[in-house]
């Protein structure tokens, strides 16, 4: 097949998932042509069956913002007939799915190009069901040819929102080969020079990720008398008060601060706990690929992380907000490494039973072959 993808080239779940979704299709013999405004993060390598189709941006004084949407538009359209495509997927429904359905209706009645858009999460929780754009937003789901969504969560929080639930559930995943822990031992002793145990937090530091709740964690552990240092694996708008609140604390010279990270997979490798305590996850990638590196996960019980993190089994699970609870159980797993490297161990086993490519890529195969074929 000859696949059109849209992400939003940033660091977010999204733009990681299409990415990867691309690199995993094109290993299977498929033609991928990402079209997007840049390169995103995780394209490093582009070669005849991953192509790369920069968004053009018209400058004319008239437009105060610079009309994106129609450009997106544009130019799927444009690859669409160069490259002869066989449906467009993308990855965040505003403004991606509206973007692709303007394509699809510009090149009737020449050919028929389908759309498919997957949600990843805030685009329905937040920006979705926000009033002046959940009418678009409902239009680009209903009017796609096909939709999926990352967790059952997901799936059940659109049919509440938009009435819609045609929706084919299909899960994150992870690559076991490059996603598996490994001796980092340079980068360990960078993070950990006396040797303490390394609680990781890995996000884009919204607000919504609440990583100031990760110093608190920290500050707790510490007051336990449980050696332990934080690295904050990112960047974003709540680094500067995660900072503050490290210096009011006193647990700052105990903070790393690594800023973003192109090979996650190192960091992981040098964790002994993933902290997750998000106020709002629909998935939970950071907890998935944290778990394929043997690396328990102690996150928030929101949204579809139940759906990837046993209670007790492969991590621990506390209320949004409960900092005792979340640095109790770090101080649980700190202090007794055989209870925590027997949870990283079922933490492997269950990421790769369930998430693998393997098992989630012909899904997303089975799915373009069953919306082809309406």
């Amino acid at each position: 097949m000859n696949i059109g993808i849209t992400v939003y080239p940033t660091y977010g779940g999204s733009g990681i998932v299409g990415s990867e979704l691309g690199k995993e299709l094109a290993e299977r013999g498929h033609t991928v042509h990402f079209i997007s405004s840049s390169l995103p993060t995780r394209l490093t390598e582009l070669n005849e069956r991953v192509r790369f189709h920069e968004v053009e941006m018209m400058s004319y004084p008239l437009f105060e913002h610079q009309p994106y949407t129609l450009a997106l538009a544009t130019k799927m359209a444009t690859v669409a007939e160069t490259e002869n495509l066989d449906l467009l997927h993308v990855h965040y429904a505003i403004p991606h799915s509206i973007s692709a359905i303007l394509a699809r209706e510009s090149l009737k009645p020449k050919r028929r190009l389908p759309v498919i858009t997957t949600l990843h999460g805030t685009d329905i929780t937040l920006v979705g069901a926000d009033r002046s754009y959940l009418p678009i937003t409902r239009y680009g789901i209903v009017q796609s040819d096909g939709v999926t969504a990352i967790s059952h969560y997901l799936k059940q929080a659109t049919k509440e929102i938009f009435q819609f639930d045609d929706i084919e559930v299909i899960p994150n995943f992870i690559c076991q080969s490059e996603y598996a822990r490994h001796a980092v031992t340079d980068l360990r002793a960078a993070l950990s020079p006396a040797g303490e145990p390394l609680l990781v937090h890995v996000s884009n530091f919204r607000p919504v990720k609440r990583p100031v709740d990760c110093v608190e964690i920290l500050a707790r552990v510490l007051a336990k008398g449980i050696a332990a240092r934080l690295v904050m694996v990112g960047d974003g708008s709540e680094r500067t008060n995660v900072e503050h609140r490290a210096r009011c604390l006193k647990v700052y010279d105990q903070c790393v601060f690594v800023g973003k990270q192109p090979k996650i997979v190192d960091y992981l490798s040098a964790a002994d706990v993933l902290l997750l305590p998000s106020e709002q996850e629909s998935f939970g990638l950071a907890a998935l690929e944290a778990m394929a590196c043997e690396v328990p996960v102690i996150a928030s019980r929101v949204g579809g992380i139940p759906e990837v993190v046993d209670d007790g089994e492969t991590g621990f699970l506390s209320e949004v907000g409960d900092v005792e609870k979340m640095a109790n159980d770090a101080g649980k797993l700190l202090a007794d490494p055989e209870l925590r490297r027997a949870m990283g161990r079922r933490a492997r086993e269950s990421a790769v039973s369930r998430y693998r490519t393997e098992i989630v890529i012909p899904r997303y195969i089975e799915f373009y072959e069953r919306v082809l074929a309406k």
